[in-house]
């Protein structure tokens, strides 16, 4: 039995293409049925943040210039502590750049921000973990 997949009743007649994109958009937390309705909102990359910064802390310094959709810190998956670099979603393009402009270089946590609008994640190989092939470290013909 094939399954479908359900879409909300804002996307129906969206093609493939486009909803990969949807898709990948709604990994950084973008609202499918926003994006649907013509709200496309700018991501905002934030980097050299200091690991003690919070989500809050994040939102407020950009909330000074306008809505702020999401704010998100990438968190390390074995510790569980924040990377140092996150991402901000605003729905308002000039104010995305007046932030953008505004914070880019000044110092939050004793460390000089870096900001730019965030480009899209790049395909990357999946790395493989199988046997590396070689000979399996027999020792050949030695004598002892």
């Amino acid at each position: 039995m094939v399954q479908r997949l359900r879409f909300p009743p804002c996307l129906s007649g969206i093609s493939d293409v486009e909803n990969k994109r949807i898709s990948y958009i709604n990994g950084e937390g973008i609202n499918k049925c926003s994006l649907a309705a013509g709200k496309v909102f700018m991501n905002i990359y934030v980097g050299n943040m200091s690991y003690s910064m919070s989500e809050d802390e994040l939102r407020d310094a950009f909330a000074t210039y306008g809505t702020v959709t999401s704010a998100r810190l990438v968190m390390d998956r074995e510790t569980g502590r924040p990377k140092g670099f996150g991402f901000v979603e605003m729905a308002n393009d000039n104010e995305a750049n007046a932030a953008i402009e505004a914070l880019n270089g000044t110092e939050m946590g004793g460390r000089e921000l870096k900001i730019n609008e965030a480009r899209p994640r790049e395909e990357r190989p999946r790395r493989s973990f199988g046997s590396g092939g070689g000979n399996g470290g027999g020792g050949g013909n030695r004598r002892y």
